[in-house]
């Protein structure tokens, strides 16, 4: 299953009212590092499909979101559970890291 894309729109279903742990990449096409993050996020919406929601915001056209999140800089990786912030980190990070967002 690839990443999905969270909007305004579908944020309140796939997100605040999802029964598993959702990740929550905020990026941008024109952000470097974003763009390095891209295949590790894609990799662990496979690896995590029906353990966990994977999705990508992209900051350029959910504003709104990213303002919701106090997202300031980009990459940002947001994890939540039962529709709360339980972990945050700016910019690339390894694989490993991420994943351990996820297991943590």
């Amino acid at each position: 299953m690839a990443e999905l894309k969270i909007t305004r729109e579908n944020f309140e279903n796939e997100v605040m009212k999802s029964d598993i742990p959702v990740l929550i990449d905020f990026w941008a096409t024109w952000c470097g590092p974003c763009r390095m993050m891209g295949p590790i996020i894609e990799q662990l919406a496979e690896e995590y499909e029906g353990k966990a929601k994977v999705g990508k915001v992209n900051v350029d056209e959910e504003g709104e979101l990213s303002q919701a999140f106090g997202v300031m800089s980009i990459p940002t990786i947001v994890l939540i559970k039962d529709g709360k912030v339980v972990k945050q980190a700016v910019g690339a990070r390894p694989k490993a890291e991420v994943e351990a967002m996820l297991q943590g």
